[in-house]
Formats: C-alpha cells, sequence, structure tokens
C-alpha cells in the first residue's frame, strides 16, 4: 500500500475508532484526541485529573478499541518495583523461573503516580523509556507497541512523591481532564444507572498499530514548519539572550529538545489523522499547549499572579 492510500486508511479507522470510543465515552473529546496521538507516535502520556472521571474507564476502552491488552496498575506508598517489574521465584525443580509483573502489557494505566516512592517511578519511568526491564541481571523485552498513561490526583497532595521535573519531560502529553458539562453529565447518569452494556469493536490490531507510528515517522515536514517548532521551545528558555522580557519575567526554566522532537511527531499525527500529508504551523499550535505545558517552570512572580503554564504559551504562539 502507498504511504497516500495509507493516511487516507487511517483517516477513516481513526474516526471508526473515536465512533466506538464515544459508544462508552462520553464527551473528552480534546483528551481522547491526545491520547491517540501519543499512541500513533509511541509516546506516553500523563492525565491530570481529580477522581471519578472515568480514567480507567476511558484508557480501557481505548485498549479494547485499538485490539490490545491493558494492564492497570494502583500505585500506593508501599509498591515495590518487583511488584510492578515481576520478579524471580524458584519452582518445584529448584529452578528459577521470572514470573512477569504488570508491566508486561499494551497499556498500563499507571494510576496515581505520584502515589509511590521514587524507587518504584523509576523502575516504571526505565520500562517506559527503554521499552525493556532488567531483573537480576537479565533483560526482558517488553511486547510492542508499549504505551504508559499515567495519571496524577491535583487534589489530596499529602504524602506524596511529586514526579520531578527531569521525570515528567518523559511524557510525551500532559492532558488536563476536565468535568463534563451539565448535558453530558446527564448523559453520563443516564447510561451508567441503566443496564445498558456497549460492546467496543476492535478497530486495530498491535501489528497495524507499529504500522502507523513507521507511516507517521515517515510523514515530511518542511524546514520552515520544523524551524517554527524549534523556535517555539527556544522561546521558552528564560536563560537565553533572545528570550523575550515576558519569558525572563514569569519563567524558571524551559523546555528542552525532547520539546522539540514531540512537537514534530505529534503535529505529523495531527496532520496524518486530519487527512494532510504534510504538517504546517496549525498541526503544531495544536498540539503545543499539551507538550510544552508540564516542561515549562514557573516562577513565584507568575505564581503570584495567578498566570498559568497556558498564558505563558499562547503568549509565545
Amino acid at each position: 500500500m502507498s504511504d497516500v492510500a495509507a493516511v487516507k486508511l487511517l483517516v477513516e479507522k481513526h474516526n471508526a475508532l473515536k465512533k466506538e470510543i464515544a459508544k462508552v465515552i462520553v464527551g473528552q473529546e480534546a483528551v481522547i484526541d491526545q491520547i491517540l496521538l501519543s499512541i500513533y507516535t509511541g509516546g506516553h502520556s500523563l492525565l491530570i485529573g481529580v477522581p471519578g472521571l472515568a480514567k480507567t474507564l476511558m484508557v480501557n476502552t481505548i485498549a479494547q478499541a485499538l485490539g490490545l491488552d491493558f494492564k492497570r496498575i494502583q500505585f500506593t506508598p508501599d509498591l515495590m518495583p518487583s511488584d510492578i517489574l515481576g520478579s524471580e521465584v524458584l519452582d518445584q525443580n529448584r529452578n528459577f523461573k521470572f514470573i512477569k509483573g504488570p508491566v508486561f502489557s499494551n497499556i498500563i494505566l499507571a494510576d496515581e503516580i505520584n502515589r509511590t516512592p521514587p524507587k518504584t517511578q523509576a523502575a516504571l519511568l526505565e520500562a517506559m523509556q527503554e521499552r525493556a526491564v532488567t531483573i537480576a541481571g537479565h533483560q526482558y523485552k517488553l511486547d510492542l507497541p508499549y504505551f504508559v498513561l499515567a495519571t496524577q490526583n491535583p487534589i489530596e497532595q499529602e504524602g506524596t512523591y511529586p514526579l520531578p521535573e527531569a521525570q515528567l519531560d518523559r511524557f510525551m502529553f500532559a492532558i488536563e481532564l476536565k468535568y463534563p458539562s451539565i448535558e453530558e453529565e446527564v448523559m453520563v447518569v443516564k447510561n451508567t444507572t441503566s443496564t445498558t452494556k456497549y460492546h467496543v469493536e476492535p478497530q486495530f490490531n498491535a501489528q497495524q498499530i507499529l504500522e502507523v507510528q513507521e507511516l507517521v515517522r515517515k510523514i515530511p515536514v518542511p524546514d520552515n514548519v520544523v524551524e517554527y517548532a524549534v523556535k517555539l521551545v527556544n522561546k521558552t528558555r528564560p536563560n537565553l539572550e533572545s528570550a523575550s522580557d515576558y519569558v525572563k519575567q514569569y519563567v524558571d526554566w524551559g523546555a528542552g529538545p525532547r520539546a522539540s522532537q514531540n512537537l514534530i511527531l505529534a503535529a505529523k499525527a495531527n496532520a496524518a489523522i486530519s487527512g494532510k500529508f504534510s504538517p504546517d504551523f496549525e498541526d503544531v499550535q495544536k498540539v503545543a499547549y499539551g507538550i510544552l505545558k508540564h516542561r515549562i517552570i514557573k516562577n513565584y512572580k507568575a505564581e503570584a499572579e495567578g498566570i498559568s503554564e497556558e498564558a505563558i504559551i499562547k503568549q509565545l504562539l
């Protein structure tokens, strides 16, 4: 199949996929779009939202619609790395046998990742980065495609271990999950308090997702779009001479080169699902908020004046 035909097929399958997800998940289109973009590009996402907004149901539904294995890990303060990676045990013949942990799946929901100590967070982050885990000196490859969706609860911060900024950078998108509108919430209540059950038909399989990831990387990008993305990231860095007064006034640290890479990858995927064969400035702008928000570190002045990361990004676009 030619790449042009593959892009057209992806548009059809993407629309069918969103219809399947909409059978179960009401609204939250922007959130679902960003999750799917990160899957199409092989990235990971951080979902920030209060409890009860159907984060687990959303990821489970997306996994079913993609035809992928799904596992949920509930992070707690006493969780050890071996609890998520797996461990070696003695079998009846007194030989060591490796029992795989829940991290061995295609889609992982790392629920409340800020509830667990840094040692366990680091074990998951290594699996995310390397697509492999090391146990007792042996490296075990994870099944591809591999996608981690970690959730953070913005309330109840006592006794939590917030992810350091350097670790946050490993997530392609930081996606904020907001409360549904009244109309959406009415529909949610009707759907979840009746006997109606919805069956989600898989629209992809693991091999097809890998092909989509390969297709996205093949999409050509004009030099001026790459320059636009790199300059946008460059504008967030207050320690550069070229930084604007606004950034110097409100930003402590800007985004690194991973932000530029992710902007282009996400712009390619966004162009593909829109039926375009090459991304433009609008594609970069559409994905900029989710990619830059968790990479910009505001200073105390921005905090005091109530200036959000979104306001800073809007000023730079």
